[in-house]
C-alpha cells in the first residue's frame, strides 16, 4: 500500500516538472548573484568596466590567495595591456608571486565575464573569447607522455586555436630539456604569437636571455617580480615592477628548502665559476670583430674571432683541456654533468 502510494504521489508530480525546472533554474541564479553580491562587499570588490581590447588593473588580487592568507597582507598588483604593449615577459626568483601574478590576471577576466565585480580597486577588461593555460608540471605515463611532451601538446593547443581576442598564459616553457633547445623553443614562442596571433600573453620565464627580444618585437615588454637580498639571504616583495629581473636566487630559494649546508655552499662554488668563466670571454681591442664595442654579444649566435695562428703559445695541459671539450657532447649531459666538468677542466688548467 505504502509504495502504491508513492507511485500515486510520483504520477502527479510528473505535470510539475517544467515548473519545478523553471522555479530550480531561477533559485539558482538567484543564489549566484547574492555570493557575488556578499563576496564583492565583504571582499572590497570593484565593478569593471569593458573595452575593445584594453586590460588595465590597479591593485588586482588573487581571489584565492587573498581568502587563504587571511590575516596576512595582500601585496596587489597592477596590470596594464594594450594594443602596444600586448606581450609581457615576466622574470623573477622561484617563490616570488609570478604564476600568481598570472592567474590573478585570468581569474579577474573570468569574474567580470560571469556577471561578477573583481578583486582590484579599478579595472578596464576586453572580452576574451578564449583563456589558454601552460602552467604547472604534470606527466601522463599512461598515454607515454613525458612532462615535456604534456608541456608541448598544452603549448600547441594554445598556439593552434587561440585568436587575437584570447588570453594565453604561458609558465616556464621550455624547462624540460635542455637549456638551448628550451630557450629557442620558448623564443619561437613567444615570436609566433607575437607576430602571428597578437593575443594578450603573459609569459614568464627565468631564460634572462630573452629580455632582449623587448628591443626586436615592438609589442613586448618586460616586467619582473622584485626582490632584494640581505645577508646573503633573500626577501621577496611580491611586487611587479617595470623592467628585467637580474638574477634568479635559485640556490637560495634551494637554502630556504632546508637542503644540507655543504651541498648550498657547493653550489655557490660553481655558480661563482660558471659567472667567473663567462666574466673571462673577453676580446682585447687590437682584435678584430665583426660587432660594435657597445652591443651584447648574441647568446644564440656563434661569434668567431680572428687570430694569428702562429702567434699562439699552447702547452700541454691546454692541449689536453682542448682536446677533452673537442669530444664532449654537449647537448647529450646534463647540466650538473657540464657543471662538473667543467670544474675539472678548470683544475688542469690552474695546475
Amino acid at each position: 500500500m505504502e509504495y502504491e502510494i508513492f507511485l500515486d504521489i510520483r504520477e502527479q508530480v510528473k505535470a510539475y516538472i517544467p515548473r519545478l525546472q523553471a522555479l530550480a533554474k531561477i533559485i539558482s541564479e538567484l543564489d549566484v548573484l547574492q555570493c557575488f553580491a556578499t563576496i564583492s562587499e565583504e571582499r572590497h570588490y570593484c565593478m569593471p568596466r569593458f573595452s575593445e581590447d584594453e586590460l588595465s588593473i590597479k591593485d588586482g588580487r588573487h581571489p584565492v590567495v587573498e581568502k587563504v592568507m587571511q590575516a596576512q597582507e595582500y601585496v596587489p598588483n597592477d596590470c596594464v595591456m594594450e594594443h602596444d604593449r600586448s606581450l609581457l615577459l615576466i622574470t623573477g626568483p622561484n617563490m616570488s608571486g609570478k604564476s600568481t601574478y598570472m592567474r590573478q590576471i585570468a581569474l579577474t577576466s573570468i569574474l567580470a565575464q560571469i556577471g561578477c565585480f573583481v578583486p582590484a580597486s579599478e579595472a578596464v577588461l576586453p572580452i576574451y573569447d578564449q583563456v589558454f593555460t601552460r602552467i604547472g608540471a604534470a606527466d601522463d605515463l599512461i598515454s607515454g607522455q613525458s612532462t615535456f611532451m604534456v608541456e608541448m601538446l598544452e603549448a600547441k593547443n594554445a598556439i593552434v586555436n587561440a585568436t587575437s581576442k584570447s588570453l594565453l598564459l604561458f609558465d616556464e616553457i621550455g624547462r624540460g630539456t635542455s637549456t638551448y633547445d628550451g630557450m629557442a623553443l620558448a623564443q619561437a614562442i613567444i615570436e609566433y604569437i607575437h607576430q602571428n596571433i597578437g593575443a594578450h600573453t603573459l609569459f614568464s620565464t627565468h631564460y634572462h636571455e630573452l629580455t632582449d627580444l623587448e628591443s626586436k618585437l615592438e609589442n613586448l615588454v618586460n616586467v619582473h617580480v622584485s626582490a632584494i637580498e640581505e645577508n646573503d639571504n633573500v626577501v621577496f616583495l611580491h611586487k611587479i615592477k617595470e623592467g628585467a629581473a637580474d638574477k634568479s636566487y635559485g640556490i637560495h630559494v634551494a637554502k630556504l628548502a632546508e637542503l644540507p649546508e655543504n651541498l648550498i655552499k657547493r653550489a655557490n662554488e660553481i655558480l661563482s665559476q660558471l659567472e667567473q668563466s663567462q666574466k673571462e670571454v673577453v676580446v682585447t681591442k687590437d682584435e678584430s670583430i665583426d660587432h660594435p664595442d657597445n652591443q651584447q654579444l648574441s647568446f644564440f649566435e656563434e661569434t668567431k674571432v680572428p687570430y694569428q695562428k702562429e702567434e699562439m703559445q699552447v702547452s700541454s695541459a691546454e692541449k689536453a683541456v682542448l682536446e677533452t671539450i673537442k669530444e664532449m657532447d654537449i647537448l647529450g649531459i646534463t647540466p650538473l654533468e657540464a657543471m662538473n666538468k667543467l670544474y675539472e677542466i678548470q683544475k688542469k688548467l690552474k695546475r
